[in-house]
């Protein structure tokens, strides 16, 4: 009895490893793709940045513009009974 629960808790320390190195293995992953999400922002803005100086330098119109024209909404028609 006393060897079965030896080694229960054996396999349990196992298992409780097993997992902690899963859960090392997929923060290590998030923090490499938080990295690589925050590189590419950086690159999108300075290619914006790119983009906005060669439109000026060619006095091009802004593509983006910051009011944007909303479409109303259309409102659905009620069914006649």
């Amino acid at each position: 009895m006393k060897a079965k629960k030896q080694k229960d808790k054996e396999n349990h320390v196992v298992c409780h490893q097993k997992f902690q190195a899963r859960i090392r293995e997929a923060e290590n992953s998030m923090q490499a793709q938080h990295l690589i999400i925050e590189a590419l922002v950086e690159e999108k803005d300075s290619l914006f940045q790119t983009i906005q100086g060669l439109q000026e330098a060619n006095d091009a119109p802004a593509p983006f513009d910051d009011e944007w024209e909303e479409e109303p909404e259309e409102q659905p028609e009620e069914e006649e009974i």
